[in-house]
């Protein structure tokens, strides 16, 4: 008869389901591990939320220096009050331009839109209404209110802030009547009419500039009814000029002056 073996003098282990669930968890940290890897990431966006915090907490950069450098500022703030100056502004227009469509809607006329831009910000206003076919002043009322609503807008703006307004036409030549010799003339003049209106709601002139691109700028096609009515618009470009571009402006026209010379 064989005989009993003694038992294992060896420590026991550890119960088999702690095993499995180590093994799951360690899969889990790998897997959130590989999510992670293939995430992508904006170092700009994680600079300035890093300086944000910094200057939130008052950590001093450098170990013993007190004072707060130029850079740790710009870090620490990196939203410009100019910049929510704008915005706040671009929200009020945005509520306007609603309710104006709204009431463009019932006569079938383009609606007025918003956009952005790489200077700023675009005001887009159909041609039907501020004029009447071939005219370049403004009769309609609702039009004339409209822009009472956006000179108080831009009174809120900073000074740096510069409105160019932009008149444009389909292709369609003026008639044999018109006062207007050809389509820059009447693009100018109703450029011109929209800054008159601006001036007289209190905008300094300095703050704008009138300008007519004629039918070569169309945003629409030429061809139908609606293309041309789309074409047919006043457009309000909101930029800012800063010290920088002042210079570039500068040496523009000295390039300019040497090679006429």
């Amino acid at each position: 008869m064989a005989k009993k073996a003694k038992p294992c003098d060896c420590p026991k282990c550890m119960p088999g389901w702690l095993a499995a669930f180590g093994d799951l968890m360690s899969l889990l940290l790998c897997f959130f591990v590989l999510l992670l890897s293939m995430s992508t990431m904006d170092a700009k966006k994680v600079q300035e939320a890093i300086g944000s915090l910094a200057g939130a907490l008052s950590v001093l950069e450098g170990g013993t220096k007190t004072e707060i450098s130029r850079e740790r500022q710009q870090m620490a703030s990196p939203i410009d009050s100019k910049n929510k100056s704008a915005t706040k502004a671009k929200r009020a227009l945005s509520k306007t331009i609603l309710e104006v469509n709204q009431m463009l809607k019932s006569t079938g006329s383009p609606e007025v839109t918003l956009e952005d831009s790489q200077s700023g910000f675009i005001i887009r206003l159909p041609g039907a209404l501020l004029f009447k076919p071939g005219s370049a002043t403004i009769e309609n009322e609702d039009a004339i209110l409209f822009l009472k609503r956006i000179a108080l807008i831009i009174q809120k703006l900073p000074q740096s802030l510069f409105v160019n307004v932009v008149g444009y036409t389909d292709n369609s030549v003026p008639a044999a009547n018109s006062p207007f010799r050809d389509n820059w003339d009447l693009s100018t003049a109703r450029g011109v009419s929209v800054v008159k209106e601006l001036i007289h709601d209190n905008i300094k002139p300095s703050r704008l500039t009138a300008a007519g691109k004629a039918q070569y700028s169309p945003i629409a096609s030429n061809a139908t009814a609606e293309g041309m009515a789309k074409n047919r618009r006043v457009e309000l470009k909101f930029y800012s000029v800063t010290n920088k571009n002042k210079q570039v402006a500068k040496q523009s026209i000295l390039d300019i002056k040497k090679q006429v010379k």
